[in-house]
């Protein structure tokens, strides 16, 4: 009869490189925002997530409203729908053209809309 020396830990390497391999692809997923934007840095105040519009404007110059696509026209159609004391963030990457930037703040200026914030990372 053979006696046991010591365990064999091989099986248990196996299964933490998987639970690894399964964390970290999870944690990428979540880390990220739906629509990947380089923001420019600033020290602002946190405004509450609940209830705001968030528009986010990408380096192409692609404009979003809460995750929707959407040309210049169709985002003043929707912000005419939507009332006027929703908090506005607004997520636009370092790197867009300021003229889709300004374009976005004049449509939210002409529709009175008074809470509007940047969004910036510290």
């Amino acid at each position: 009869m053979k006696k046991f020396d010591s365990i064999n830990v091989i099986p248990f390497i196996d299964i933490m490189l998987v639970l690894l391999a399964i964390v970290l692809t999870t944690s990428t997923f979540v880390a990220k925002g739906i629509i990947p934007l380089e923001l420019p840095k600033g020290s602002t105040q946190e405004m509450t997530k609940d209830k705001c519009i968030t528009i986010s404007i990408k380096k192409n110059g692609k404009i979003y409203l809460d995750q929707q696509e959407l040309t210049k026209e169709k985002l003043e159609e929707h912000l005419e729908l939507m009332s006027k004391k929703s908090n506005i963030l607004i997520r636009c990457d370092k790197d867009s053209r300021f003229q889709s930037f300004v374009t976005v703040i004049q449509e939210l200026k002409n529709l009175n809309y008074k809470n509007i914030s940047i969004v910036t990372k510290e």
